[in-house]
């Protein structure tokens, strides 16, 4: 069954640590990722930074950087196009060996957060043990099946889901709404005040992990 999870992993293990340690303040989010080789990633990924020339002095200067292009520049933030060859051997894993999708992963506070779509769940299983028999600090933080995948897609827990597709269905977001929140959480058989932090947290979980950065130590639980 396909599975979507969660993996964290010390920044020092993966990539981009120097220059995590020399800014930071500094965040990653990683919008593409293709595996050229065994060897070698190329991101496509958006840096968040107050200091973006001292930023790519630091990225210079990072062994695990082969080479850094930026594509574009907003306000304080950079799109990058990256050549990753030093310690990469666990996402190369995860691309090549076990064929899976990356879709969603952010660097800061000294490691990585990737959300991952494996074919299936033995597939998550051997990069565990992967990672395990080369000494990688991986943790796997939440596991989704492929009938909560649509939620695990952007980190939402299936109570937050089951409530945002409700609210969505009963006209909460219509304007004017169409059902008030003692309504919704009547549906739900809960308290108001149990359905107004469903809505806050599954708002927040969506919005961070399908649009904004956020906080790598955000609460994702209902």
């Amino acid at each position: 069954m396909t599975t979507i999870a969660e993996l964290e992993l010390p920044a020092e293990e993966f990539a981009l640590w120097e220059t995590l340690d020399a800014m930071p303040t500094a965040r990653f989010e990683i919008v593409k990722v293709v595996a050229r080789d065994r060897d070698c990633a190329i991101p496509y990924l958006w840096a968040k930074c107050d200091d973006l020339p001292a930023l790519e002095d630091a990225l210079a200067n990072d062994p695990s950087v082969e080479e850094a292009t930026r594509l574009e520049e907003l306000e304080g933030e950079a799109l990058y196009r990256m050549e990753w060859t030093y310690q990469i051997r666990v996402l190369v894993h995860i691309l090549v060996e076990e064929e899976g999708t990356v879709l969603n992963a952010r660097g800061g506070e000294g490691r990585w957060r990737f959300r991952v779509l494996f074919p299936t769940r033995d597939s998550l299983s051997t990069t565990h043990e992967f990672c395990e028999n080369a000494d990688y600090s991986i943790t796997v933080e939440q596991v989704y099946e492929l009938d909560s995948a649509r939620q695990g897609r952007f980190g939402l827990t299936e109570e937050q889901y089951e409530t945002l597709t409700t609210a969505l269905d009963l006209g909460f977001y219509e304007i004017p709404r169409e059902i008030d929140m003692e309504s919704l959480a009547a549906e739900f058989d809960i308290s108001y005040q149990s359905v107004s932090e469903r809505l806050r947290r599954g708002h927040r979980n969506f919005i961070r992990n399908g649009l904004g950065w956020g906080s790598l130590d955000e609460d994702t639980s209902e």
